[in-house]
């Protein structure tokens, strides 16, 4: 501000003016515009702090008065097993299973939270899948025969968060004196003179090598990509270095088209009576992923897609038959292994897939894939038996085998 005193002007700033020491009356002035200013500003921050506290108990009330944040408390169910409660002619040889309405924790299902009793309590192993979703229990042995099992699931089966069943889940079902049937193998006829057959194409990168024919139609020779082949003398065939057998296409001369044209019409009808198999001794196994399970003989059926992403075993003797019809994709995670035990053959193992196939990276796979749209195998992935696609079959570095007689 600036003090008017006897026609002189004088700067006085906030608190320290500088005025001549001999202005008495100037200096009085200032000093009580200055007091009078620190007055106000004083009680004006008095008045900030007094809101600032305000708020913040405003703030702590209605904080307290909110409601807490609470996880999830409800308790799981169990929405189906399998067998059905009360079933008859249950397989001795089959699998006890729940699903549940939410993923379950791991650590809580268990021999002890799942139990199948019959005369005596049946010895088994229990497996809840990747998804957590659903349990099954595989007897250690056959099931004793026309005998009444009660399956229990109690209240140590705890949801992620800590919930528990509200009450525990008890069915019955009564055995009979048989094992699942294994049901007749699938007649490829003149598919089965192929190792990889498709109607679309064949590409084949990196470090391939197939063991077997090959043959496309109605596609024509351009459409095998990949192979460097060269024609016979005969033009009714080719050949290439990554194949230990011949290439057939529908462009080749006579007979050749025609041998595609009923090679390919054989593969459909292949899939057809694959797909019509009816009264499967397993259905939505696993809710969709069988990883890490022992799969005994039979006709398995699911509606969804089938996952394996640890791998699964069938065990059987060499005349035994496993028929999976799947009505969407099958995928295979890289590194899963299809295990075959007790004298099991991959010809006899047929997977029915309406869907795609797609082995990932590295997997070992065995049986005759049936599939109505493409068939996938990625880097590294190793294929023991037969890939018929109603569409393309695309290779990246594999090692293709058909399926020992």
């Amino acid at each position: 501000m600036r003090i008017l005193n006897g026609g002189k002007h004088y700067s006085a700033p906030e608190y320290h003016p500088k005025v001549p020491a001999d202005d008495a009356k100037g200096m009085a002035i200032y000093s009580y515009i200055a007091a009078k200013r620190f007055n106000e500003e004083k009680k004006l921050m008095k008045k900030f702090i007094l809101i600032g506290f305000l708020t913040m108990l405003s703030v702590g009330i209605i904080t307290s008065c909110a409601q807490p944040v609470v996880g999830d408390t409800t308790a799981p169910t169990v929405t189906s097993v399998i067998p059905l409660t009360t079933s008859v002619a249950v397989p001795i040889n089959g699998y006890i299973t729940a699903t549940f309405s939410e993923a379950m924790n791991p650590a809580t299902i268990t021999s002890t939270s799942f139990t199948v009793v019959g005369t005596t309590a049946a010895a088994g192993t229990v497996t809840l899948n990747p998804a957590g979703t659903t349990v099954i229990f595989t007897p250690s042995a056959n099931l004793a025969n026309n005998t009444v099992y009660t399956a229990t699931i109690t209240t140590g089966a705890q949801d992620m968060e800590g919930n528990a069943l509200a009450a525990a889940y008890v069915w019955t079902f009564t055995t009979s004196a048989l094992e699942t049937a294994s049901p007749a193998p699938v007649n490829l006829r003149t598919a089965g003179d192929f190792v990889l057959l498709a109607k679309t194409g064949i590409s084949t990168t990196g470090a391939t090598t197939i063991v077997g024919d090959l043959g496309i139609s109605p596609a024509a020779t351009t459409y095998l990509t990949g192979f460097s082949q060269s024609l016979d003398a005969s033009n009714q065939f080719a050949t290439a270095s990554i194949v230990t057998g011949s290439l057939y296409t529908a462009d080749m001369t006579p007979p050749t088209p025609t041998k595609m044209t009923t090679a390919i019409s054989d593969m459909e009808t292949a899939f057809t009576d694959a797909a019509g198999r009816t009264l499967p001794a397993f259905t939505e196994l696993g809710a969709g992923d069988v990883s890490g399970l022992t799969l005994v003989p039979g006709l398995y059926k699911w509606g969804t897609g089938l996952l394996i992403t640890t791998g699964v075993t069938l065990s059987g003797s060499a005349t035994d038959v496993w028929i999976f019809q799947i009505a969407q994709d099958l995928t295979v995670s890289s590194g899963a292994m299809i295990t075959l035990s007790g004298g099991a053959l991959a010809k006899n193992i047929f997977w029915q897939v309406s869907g795609q196939t797609t082995l990932e990276t590295t997997v070992d796979f065995k049986g005759i894939v049936l599939c109505q749209t493409a068939i996938v195998m990625r880097t590294g992935a190793v294929f023991n038996g037969r890939a018929l696609a109603q569409t393309a079959i695309t290779l990246d570095a594999n090692a293709v085998t058909k399926p020992s007689l």
